[in-house]
């Protein structure tokens, strides 16, 4: 076969896809070996002490041909108009990649590739793939250098908008003002397919028979990662702490509400929000808002799971006191009047017979806002919640309650008289206790009872009460010479 003639082998270099450079790299040698002989070992350190010698070495190579994918690829209509505009498409950002190949020369790599850029006639950024090669024959001087260029600048372009991508994501889940987790459910649903293959249709059942199997499906979730406002939010200096106690993060209550998460799994729910229980590693309980995702793509094994936990705990708490100032009086912390129909006609509807009612009035109320304003007044209230809490600890369901300004009551269900009796001497003990820790203005309280035996007495036992403690009433303001009406 004969042997391809230096025309062949031009054809093939005019007629090659990719972009071909014919270069001369023997001065950049010669150069080399000076400085070598002059002692050089570090050639970036040597480059970096002269800039002058950085373009020394970029002016030593020479162009002597290209072929014409590279003038359709540069735009430019000549070879000459090319190698008189390389100023232009040698841009400042190849600075980094020709030292990566003058290091690699200098190391006696002769045949490599490398990642640059280079500008187009018009000044388009190219992203280029090249491979430098030392032609056989020439590695002695290499005076003939094949450089080609492929150019990849839209998979370059795709790279960086999918790199962009992820880290927009990554600050999106890191910098999310809501605590976020991914987890891992497979070995979840690995124990749950276990017990539907054994043939088990009621799950709820099965969770009541087998309690063990929920802390089962805890102990298999995997946390892969927790985002900075997680951290915060459980008081964990960083996620390794907290990936290594989450035990300790769900616990107690969360057990539950565990389960009927398990409920919903088992029926193909794999979108969930709930109200669940969780606790900061301080051990501070939080109120927590979740929402539980199996993620898209990842239905069949639930390997990867978004978890959303929002801390409620101010909402809780403002709501409990919402709830709280509903049913309670403010000043005395006991129950209000509302509160103490509701319970007067859920007891006459549902009641534990007998019924006992205490009736008691404060007295003396006004002549302590009268004589020492109302701010006085205010303080012998909050003196007779203490005494009526304290009091009534001891009796389950009692409801102890302010109805008016100094009016209380106390329903006692499943108590007889005797039992009335006995709160009312506990009543008395306490508040004489409370007059020896508070003194100067003392607590007196008149007091009366009465017991119903059915629904139908409940109104005449609470008119018994109310006139028994009126007339005390009468005669401890006869006793201690007051008018209670000045």
């Amino acid at each position: 076969m004969p042997m391809p003639s230096s025309t062949d082998f031009q054809g093939l270099f005019q007629a090659a896809p990719i972009s071909l450079w014919l270069e001369d790299y023997s001065q950049l040698k010669q150069l080399f070996d000076t400085w070598r002989a002059e002692g050089v070992q570090d050639l970036q350190a040597h480059l970096r002490a002269d800039p002058a010698r950085w373009n020394e070495c970029v002016r030593s190579v020479r162009v002597l041909q290209v072929n014409q994918q590279t003038l359709l690829l540069f735009g430019a209509e000549t070879e000459q108009q090319l190698i008189g505009a390389l100023d232009r498409v040698f841009s400042n950002d190849i600075e980094h990649g020709m030292a990566r190949e003058f290091q690699m020369l200098w190391d006696g790599v002769l045949d490599f590739s490398n990642q640059s850029v280079n500008y187009t006639m018009s000044g388009q950024r190219l992203d280029i793939l090249l491979h430098v090669s030392v032609l056989p024959g020439h590695e002695r001087t290499w005076d003939r250098v094949m450089v080609s260029l492929q150019d990849i600048s839209a998979p370059t372009r795709d790279l960086q908008r999918l790199r962009w991508s992820e880290r927009y994501a990554r600050s999106l889940f890191e910098l999310s003002p809501v605590s976020l987790w991914v987890e891992d459910f497979s070995g979840v649903k690995e124990l749950m397919d276990a017990v539907r293959a054994s043939g088990v249709q009621d799950f709820r059942t099965f969770l009541d028979v087998h309690p063990d199997f929920v802390g089962r499906c805890m102990a298999k979730i995997r946390v892969l990662d927790v985002n900075q406002h997680t951290l915060a939010m459980f008081a964990a200096r960083d996620k390794e702490e907290l990936i290594s106690r989450q035990d300790e993060v769900f616990r107690g209550e969360m057990k539950v509400s565990f389960s009927e998460q398990l409920l919903d799994l088992w029926h193909g729910k794999l979108h969930q929000v709930r109200e669940v229980v969780n606790y900061a590693l301080d051990g501070e309980l939080v109120n927590i808002h979740m929402q539980f995702a199996v993620m898209p793509g990842h239905e069949a094994a639930w390997d990867r799971v978004l978890i959303s936990l929002v801390d409620i705990t101010a909402r809780r708490k403002a709501e409990a006191y919402l709830e709280y100032l509903g049913t309670h009086d403010s000043l005395t912390r006991l129950r209000n009047r509302a509160y103490y129909n509701e319970e007067l006609n859920r007891m006459t509807r549902r009641g534990v017979w007998p019924m006992s009612i205490v009736a008691m009035d404060l007295n003396g109320l006004k002549q302590v806002n009268d004589s020492q304003g109302h701010a006085a007044g205010d303080a012998l209230l909050r003196r007779v919640g203490e005494v009526l809490t304290k009091a009534g600890e001891e009796l389950p369901g009692i409801c102890v309650a302010r109805t008016g300004g100094d009016e209380f009551v106390a329903l006692i269900p499943g108590a007889d008289e005797r039992a009335a009796q006995h709160l009312i001497s506990r009543i008395e003990n306490i508040m004489e206790l409370n007059n020896q820790f508070y003194p100067g203005q003392k607590l007196s309280l008149s007091m009366g009872y009465a017991t119903c035996q059915a629904p139908a007495e409940v109104e005449s036992a609470i008119h018994r009460a109310d006139q028994q403690m009126f007339r005390n009433k009468k005669d401890h303001y006869a006793e201690t010479g007051v008018d209670r009406r000045q």
